[in-house]
């Protein structure tokens, strides 16, 4: 699909989405405050692929400041990365499942209300995620293991767009990690499910039957994410500008430094802030259009 701007220019920003007017609208500002030399129109002015000669700073801060009314998703980098990327690193709740694990089995126990607040405040930034993780876990001590299957089974759903994403990396020889500050239960069938290569993630503790309302130490929050980011860029040989990630919440801060494509997926207003990359009202699909492939018949508005 898009080919790479023209050598030389700076800033390489692509755009998605079904509201071809909003694009249009985007363009003009972008032409505004940035000086564009080059624009390509594809899939029928649903995907657009912006080359400018203004630093990506620059075109980030009129992309974050037309906000949440613009019906499509976009990213923006350096002009001289590559367009495909050799590593998918992924936040797991949602980001790429629909939920937050957590919250549904506190759902189960019958205390969903309260530890969704706080996880609420916890993804927003507003408290530290390891003594909120600490906190919600408490919360559910004493609920059968068993639910955790049955919590699985029926309230689990991937995000539109996540397996295809993930088999189409994986396809094109990028290697694909799931993480997550929730649940290895959780993440490793996840993961499973849509075929990435490996997960990590917290483990909760329990004596057979029911759950001790306690995390196997250490727990895995925001700064162990970044350094579970690095170790994969090491461990494969790779740069900055070869990593893809995504993420949504405050606790994925420091693993989306580390990438020279950070996407924010349908995000908190921390990550949105941080992010150099935005789904916001189409699939999952979209982090393969900012690659360079098309997925037009996923690329759907979210209801």
């Amino acid at each position: 699909m898009a080919r790479q701007c023209p050598q030389g220019l700076r800033t390489r920003i692509i755009l998605v989405g079904n509201a071809g007017e909003d694009i249009d609208f985007a363009i003009a500002k972008l032409s505004h405050g940035c000086e564009i030399a080059y624009c390509e129109s594809l899939e029928a002015g649903r995907v657009f692929v912006v080359g400018s000669d203004c630093p990506p700073q620059q075109a980030l801060e009129i992309l974050r400041g037309l906000g949440h009314q613009m019906q499509f998703d976009w990213c923006v980098e350096d002009g001289a990365a590559p367009l495909r990327k050799k590593l998918l690193l992924a936040d797991m709740d949602s980001t790429i499942i629909a939920c937050e694990c957590l919250d549904e089995l506190a759902d189960f126990a019958g205390v969903g209300a309260q530890v969704s607040a706080i996880t609420r405040r916890a993804m927003a930034g507003e408290l530290n995620f390891e003594a909120a993780l600490t906190e919600r876990v408490a919360l559910i001590a004493g609920l059968p293991v068993a639910v955790l299957e049955e919590c699985y089974r029926e309230r689990v759903q991937a995000n539109p767009g996540a397996k295809r994403l993930v088999q189409a990396m994986g396809q094109f020889g990028a290697y694909t990690a799931l993480i997550s500050g929730g649940f290895t239960f959780f993440a490793d069938r996840v993961a499973a499910d849509l075929g990435f290569h490996e997960a990590r993630a917290n483990v909760l503790e329990h004596d057979g039957e029911k759950l001790t309302g306690k995390v196997r130490a250490p727990i895995l929050g925001r700064a162990a994410k970044g350094a579970y980011a690095r170790e994969l860029i090491d461990r494969l040989g790779l740069t900055r500008d070869e990593v893809l990630v995504l993420g949504d919440g405050a606790n994925d801060l420091d693993m989306m430094a580390q990438a020279g494509l950070a996407v924010g997926v349908w995000p908190k207003p921390a990550v949105a802030a941080a992010c150099n990359g935005l789904i916001r009202t189409t699939t999952l699909c979209a982090a393969m259009t900012f690659q360079g492939e098309p997925f037009a018949p996923a690329l759907v508005l979210q209801s």
